[in-house]
């Protein structure tokens, strides 16, 4: 395995992490978990293969043990993982802010692939090798997670799917 190939992998795997978990902390443990079992397990990487897909399905792996030690995944609420990128206007600010805390809201599966597609811009037969599922389940994934994205960007924070929106109170203030 060459070092240099691996180490170029380092800011997608990086990327990935910090937008799948939202913490960068545990985000770079994440990373620093996956290079120390691709460095140990150097053996078995396969010549010629892709080496991105390699690391990304040893970071899922991880990434799934730790769920299944933490049981309920919990969300930090200190400052630095509640901020998000934001663009010029403030409008910008507040859909960015709706996305991040929607994309929270999804269940981990869809999440993941949604961030391959989108983030990592991984084409899907790389995403199914990452994952280590078939080909129908990706893009079935894919699928029900732009769906449910949409249904959670559309639906007023707040209110049930299908009720009725009442238009806030609003006071004259002089």
């Amino acid at each position: 395995m060459d070092i240099r190939a691996l180490l170029a992998e380092i800011p997608r795997l990086r990327r990935y992490a910090r937008a799948m978990l939202g913490e960068r902390a545990a985000a770079d443990d994440l990373v620093q978990d996956t290079l120390v079992r691709a460095w140990s397990r150097a053996s078995q990487w396969r010549a010629g293969s892709d080496l991105r897909a390699w690391l990304f399905g040893i970071m899922h792996n991880l990434r799934v043990d730790q769920l299944r030690r933490l049981g309920v995944p919990l969300l930090s609420l200190d400052d630095e993982a509640l901020t998000v990128p934001s663009r010029e206007t403030q409008a910008d600010a507040l859909e960015v802010g709706d996305l991040a805390t929607a994309m929270g809201r999804l269940p981990e599966a869809q999440r993941a692939v949604l961030l391959l597609v989108a983030l990592e811009e991984m084409s899907y037969a790389e995403i199914a090798a990452t994952l280590g599922v078939p080909l129908g389940t990706v893009m079935s994934r894919l699928s029900r997670g732009r769906e449910h994205l949409r249904e959670l960007l559309d639906t007023p924070a707040g209110t049930a799917k299908g009720a009725e929106q009442r238009p806030a109170d609003l006071r004259v203030v002089k």
